[in-house]
């Protein structure tokens, strides 16, 4: 396995790829993201290790969802089953899976732990338990800051992973050197990756303005609330089908692993 560094404009073309081969699969790779979705919001239901259990979960069904476009690439229907691919393969694979899975949950409690010490944990318990908050605890400055150090420690968290289930699933990495090789691939492709999530911005701001904007020439209000939802998770189907190809264009299989 080797490190491809791309040029920055490349970004650009993972987001249209992305797009294009949703609608190539559309039916499947949505249900497939809707399944995702239910997946984890079920494991959250579990008392006391829900919240942790779908965390731990995240890599693999990131993974899922990897393979599932993979297999639309090539014109094929992605299955139900495909989100299963990080438990179907050898058994030194899954157990690294296992322990990126735990790693990422401790991870990402770590971040919110540590958002916890400017508020009290308010921002940490209404992402994490879904606590109710009222509008002026939103507004007020200790949530503001817990919510601002919690999206900037996220950031490098989800460099860490953002390759690591491919590359232990496709290139058997150990995990931790995993994690070492997704950030170095997302540092030496900042412009591609710069490019990339501020594409997805613009696309993700352009949809809902134009879905407020009809809503606005139809007078319905109401129209936006019911639609936008829908719209919301059929836009990040289509995000998570365009990971795949941040992956497939930073790493490139050895001659011996091609063999």
């Amino acid at each position: 396995m080797k490190l491809n560094i791309v040029p920055a404009r490349t970004g650009i073309a993972w987001v249209k790829l992305g797009i294009q081969t949703f609608f190539r699969q559309p039916v499947a790779l949505a249900g497939l993201f809707f399944m995702f979705m239910a997946i984890m919001t079920i494991a959250t239901l579990i008392p006391f290790i829900g919240g942790a259990l779908a965390l731990a979960f995240l890599p693999a069904a990131t993974l899922g969802l990897m393979a599932a476009t993979q297999e639309a690439t090539k014109g094929k229907f992605p299955m139900p089953s495909i989100l299963m691919t990080a438990f179907r393969a050898g058994r030194q694979q899954l157990r690294s899976m296992l322990v990126l899975g735990a790693l990422y949950a401790a991870g990402f409690l770590l971040v919110m732990g540590i958002s916890a010490l400017f508020d009290g944990g308010q921002f940490a318990r209404m992402y994490l338990l879904g606590d109710k908050v009222s509008s002026d605890i939103i507004l007020s400055p200790d949530f503001q800051t817990a919510m601002w150090v919690a999206m900037m420690l996220y950031l490098p968290l989800s460099l860490l992973f953002w390759h690591a289930p491919a590359l232990v699933h496709w290139h058997g990495v150990p995990p931790l050197k995993s994690l070492f090789f997704s950030i170095v691939a997302c540092v030496r492709n900042f412009g591609a990756f710069t490019l990339y999530g501020l594409v997805w911005a613009a696309v993700f701001i352009a949809v809902g303005l134009t879905f407020t904007l009809i809503a606005t020439l139809l007078g319905s209000p109401e129209l936006v609330s019911i639609a936008l939802m829908p719209v919301a998770l059929l836009m990040a189907s289509m995000f998570f089908t365009s990971i795949y190809f941040t992956f497939r264009d930073s790493f490139a299989a050895t001659e011996a692993e091609a063999t």
